[in-house]
């Protein structure tokens, strides 16, 4: 039996249109039960219009993005935090 969805990697082209960084790797706290674990690895359902990621621990929704032609809407309700890690390692300014 096949899954009916597909993991968190399915996020990484559209989040690329909005976010400078690579947020697939960016890691998540799920809002219901806690869990962290990296974007990647969320449950994504696309049949909906948009696209719905799932915590795999609880499968409460952590993330919701919805796209039209000139506009995108992300809904981070269900994240406590999501921590994206800089390509260099330095923060504003190239201060560490």
């Amino acid at each position: 039996m096949q899954a009916d969805y597909l993991d968190g990697n399915a996020l990484a082209g559209p989040l690329a249109e909005i976010f400078a960084a690579d947020v697939s790797a960016a890691v998540s706290r799920c809002a219901a039960c806690g869990q962290t674990g990296p974007v990647a690895s969320l449950r994504v359902y696309d049949r909906a219009p948009g696209l719905v990621a799932r915590c795999p621990g609880c499968e409460e929704v952590v993330l919701r993005l919805v796209r039209s032609p000139d506009s995108a809407w992300l809904d981070l309700r269900g994240a406590v935090t999501l921590r994206i890690p800089l390509r260099d390692g330095t923060g504003p300014g190239g201060q560490r």
